[in-house]
């Protein structure tokens, strides 16, 4: 599973495009995606408004999570070599993508 982090100015940015700058802006991220092909499991979803939850309440979220995805590889070798050349590193500092990687149950 892949996380995706930006700073919260980054995001604000993008919601204030035209559809039309939004819709170009994920050109390169629809050509990473055709790149990787069956390797993408599910393409995932923007994320906002995260909260922390435990047994003594909620709180907001200070982590900047904006997406996520959720590849299949070998190994998180094989997984890394197919992030090298993902649009979302190109956004700018503070941008970074985080691999888990998914184990069965054991049930």
């Amino acid at each position: 599973m892949m996380l995706y982090y930006a700073p919260a100015v980054l995001m604000e940015q993008a919601m204030q495009m035209s559809p039309e700058d939004r819709l170009k802006g994920m050109e390169p991220w629809m050509a990473w995606m055709y790149g990787v092909g069956d390797a993408l499991v599910d393409g995932g979803t923007p994320l906002e408004g995260g909260m922390n939850v435990s047994k003594s309440g909620s709180t907001p979220s200070n982590r900047e999570v904006t997406g996520y995805s959720i590849l299949q590889a070998e190994d998180m070798d094989s997984a890394r070599a197919l992030l090298v050349d993902h649009p979302h590193l190109d956004w700018g500092p503070g941008v970074e993508i985080e691999v888990h990687q998914m184990t069965p149950m054991g049930m």
